[in-house]
């Protein structure tokens, strides 16, 4: 895959590690074999998810349904980098100018 998609959520209390887990299953089984889920952290007050894809786009589409469907769309960042590159280009929230980074 030649893409990471990130998705990075406020927050790393234990019940914030448990919603990650459960969301990380679900997008698992709606991903399927079009992206591989790779992946977590959580600390410095974000939880992320990495996913690898070839099309960064179509995946979060697919991604921000599922989110949108749990309440948790507006609570989510979204960037994606080439897997060796640096920098992060933000998907969500739409025309957000913010650097997007990883503590």
């Amino acid at each position: 895959m030649r893409y990471q998609l990130v998705l990075q959520f406020r927050g790393d209390s234990l019940a914030d590690y448990d919603q990650m887990i459960a969301l990380e299953e679900r997008l698992i089984d709606e991903l399927g074999q079009s992206a591989n889920v790779d992946g977590h952290d959580c600390g410095s007050g974000e939880t992320n998810i990495f996913i690898h894809t070839n099309d960064p786009a179509e995946t979060f589409r697919i991604v921000s349904q599922l989110l949108k469907q749990e309440g948790t769309l507006g609570s989510v960042t979204a960037a994606y980098r080439e897997v060796r590159g640096k920098q992060y280009i933000v998907l969500w929230p739409e025309g957000s100018t913010e650097q997007f980074k990883i503590a």
